[in-house]
């Protein structure tokens, strides 16, 4: 049998293909060989991704010079935060408990007021969901985070090339 090239996005992903995201090529082997597994399994593998980054997040604000984004409610929403998480240097994330324990569902409604290390406000915004991520300079910071009344204050250390991950749980009455 003469070896052939083949493009296994076409019958998979028309709209990989379509738009120059998705192209792999491998030689066409017996049925049921590892090329058609391999190709298979890197086109499961690209449409992942493809939805990923498809997903999208709100517009991005800006408060005392800092651009931000908040909300994350529904799985498009939380899948584009998740996904953005690692670009921005500050990842916050709400969650309340009920007064047993119970489950950790996400909240929004969050006052937060994040000061540097000399105790001036950067920011003072409300979180619209239960992600909050922001561009954020290099430092130490003060985060106060206000829910229903409650407010919790965390000092968290901004890195360069990196991003600083924190979740702020309440206790519902």
């Amino acid at each position: 049998m003469r070896n052939q090239r083949k493009t296994y996005a076409s019958a998979m992903a028309p709209d990989l293909r379509r738009i120059g995201a998705l192209r792999i090529e491998s030689r066409v082997a017996p049925r049921g060989s590892l090329w058609r597994l391999v190709g298979g399994a890197a086109l499961i593998a690209a449409s992942v991704y493809w939805g990923l980054a498809n997903a999208q997040l709100p517009a991005a604000q800006s408060a005392g010079g800092v651009e931000y984004v908040t909300g994350g409610f529904g799985s498009d929403e939380s899948t584009a935060f998740k996904a953005a998480e690692s670009s921005y240097p500050l990842a916050l994330t709400f969650a309340a408990t009920e007064e047993g324990g119970g489950s950790r569902p996400y909240i929004a409604e969050v006052a937060l007021v994040v000061k540097d290390q000399s105790g001036a406000v950067v920011m003072d915004v409300p979180s619209a969901g239960p992600y909050f991520l922001a561009r954020l300079q290099p430092g130490s910071y003060t985060i106060e985070a206000t829910y229903q009344g409650m407010t919790q204050t965390r000092t968290l250390e901004v890195k360069e090339g990196g991003s600083t991950r924190d979740v702020l749980t309440w206790k519902r009455p």
